[in-house]
């Protein structure tokens, strides 16, 4: 699953690390510590240019709202529940087929955040517990710094209520692939708590290496079978986590210091 991630990186860092070609300055955000579904994020994806000299597909940096609604969708509602996509139906299932074999982008991130769900937590709730139990998060991060880069899916949506030149007209939003959490050693785990992500949660988001970045983002890469072979998950052994304050839990909370690590989990969470 991923429901919350940070993105602090710049336009101009982000154009370096994925040779952008075009980007909008009046596009630019903000650097957010605690993206939430329903917010504008980074996307990067291969399309060519609106009234062009050239049909050919330019990598761009792109603004979308975070909460996928299909194009056939009668409203855009539904959004905020179609944040994640899962890599082992996404080919079939109807919001996201269409857009995984023609609309794929990659949604840069520093790392995303996961709250555990521990042993405790699930025991506490076979209890009949009403009162669910406060959960320790961490941030999931690449060990060596490096961007993190989730697989992801864009959408166009008309809103028929609009005239065409309004500049709402358009929607286009985007989803998060998710796998599988890997069961592997973490490359830098917490002195207290999980050592592999399976034990913080069982879903992730799938990171593409740079590796893959080119034939995943290719719109003329269209034939579903050959697409699957890009759900791969990375290698193991790349990822870091560590504990983070519950600040990060509510979203009206923002700023660096939602990415300090704790030396223990917090007192009164679980793991």
């Amino acid at each position: 699953m991923c429901g919350r991630y940070a993105s602090s990186r710049r336009p101009e860092d982000l154009a370096g690390i994925f040779e952008i070609e075009k980007w909008e300055p009046e596009e630019t955000l903000e650097p957010d510590y605690n993206v939430a579904p329903t917010k504008e994020v980074y996307a990067v994806l291969d399309r060519p240019v609106k009234d062009a000299d050239s049909p050919r597909p330019v990598r761009q940096l792109r603004k979308l709202k975070w909460g996928l609604v299909p194009s056939w969708a009668k409203t855009p509602e539904g959004g905020a529940r179609m944040i994640n996509a899962r890599a082992e139906t996404v080919h079939e299932k109807p919001s996201y087929r269409r857009a995984f074999a023609a609309r794929r982008c990659i949604i840069p991130a520093d790392g995303y955040y996961e709250w555990v769900t521990g042993t405790q937590e699930r025991d506490l709730e076979v209890e009949g517990r009403k009162k669910r139990p406060r959960k320790q998060p961490y941030f999931v991060l690449p060990a060596d710094g490096s961007v993190f880069a989730m697989a992801g899916l864009y959408e166009f949506w008309r809103d028929r209520t609009l005239p065409d030149d309004h500049p709402g007209a358009w929607w286009v939003t985007c989803s998060v692939i998710t796998t599988e959490a890997e069961s592997t050693p973490l490359a830098v785990a917490p002195a207290e708590g999980p050592h592999a992500l399976a034990e913080i949660h069982p879903r992730m988001p799938l990171m593409l290496t740079p590796d893959r970045w080119d034939a995943w983002l290719d719109p003329g890469r269209t034939d579903p079978d050959d697409l699957r072979d890009l759900l791969a998950p990375p290698p193991a052994g790349l990822m870091r986590a560590y504990p983070v304050s519950t600040a990060v839990s509510n979203v009206r909370n923002n700023g660096p210091e939602l990415l300090k690590e704790l030396e223990a989990p917090e007192e009164g969470t679980l793991f």
